[in-house]
């Protein structure tokens, strides 16, 4: 995987714009601004690999944009990769491993600030009455962990391009986010649409 430094100073991978069939990825981890991120996709004109079974809740009030089938990729379930391509789908991270290695993959990675997405992750527990015994600074340690170990296993494959993104930046200031992911995946997609998605008033779920 090929980088170059964004203009927010992190590293950027070098998209092609030849290569139309690649499934575009929206990836990180739970409860770190996914949702978001497909809804703005969607807005912006891209096709999306959804299926509307999890529907908006309390949590997600505005919808998971999710594919059931994804939580089966690990189990070997990836016939339906190939009809994704060109189209947006939301992948944890703890699954990006399992993507079959065939197919060319543009991911968006968003990066939320930790404690928000434990405080997030919390009290959606609460609300469906299960709880932790882990304390959140283990879990911290253990999250950071994994998404170090998920970043450099995805840095050595050819066939996979990727954009970090700051969801906490992005809710103060979403155009020039907006213009880098359009950058990003081609140049075709709606900014107006998607830079009018982000909702400061969902950023609820923060610590303290």
């Amino acid at each position: 995987m090929k980088f170059i430094t964004s203009l927010f100073g992190k590293k950027k991978a070098v998209s092609d714009p030849q290569r139309q069939d690649a499934v575009i990825v929206v990836s990180g981890l739970p409860r770190s601004g996914t949702s978001m991120m497909m809804k703005m996709l969607e807005a912006g004109g891209l096709e999306l690999v959804i299926d509307g079974i999890r529907t908006a809740d309390e949590d997600n009030p505005k919808g998971y944009y999710e594919f059931e089938r994804v939580k089966q990729l690990d189990k070997g379930d990836t016939a339906w990769v190939a009809d994704a391509r060109g189209k947006g789908v939301k992948v944890i991270s703890a699954l990006l491993e399992h993507l079959p290695p065939q197919h060319h993959y543009k991911i968006l990675f968003m990066n939320r600030k930790l404690s928000e997405v434990l405080a997030s992750q919390r009290k959606m527990l609460k609300r469906r009455g299960e709880e932790s015994d882990i304390s959140d600074e283990k879990l911290a340690e253990l999250l950071q962990k994994h998404v170090l170990q998920v970043k450099t296993r995805l840095s050595g494959q050819s066939n996979v391009e990727m954009l970090d993104l700051d969801y906490n930046a992005m809710l103060i200031d979403p155009e020039p986010f907006v213009r880098e992911i359009n950058a990003f995946l081609g140049g075709s997609l709606d900014e107006r649409a998607m830079t009018e998605v982000v909702d400061p008033m969902l950023y609820r779920n923060r610590s303290g």
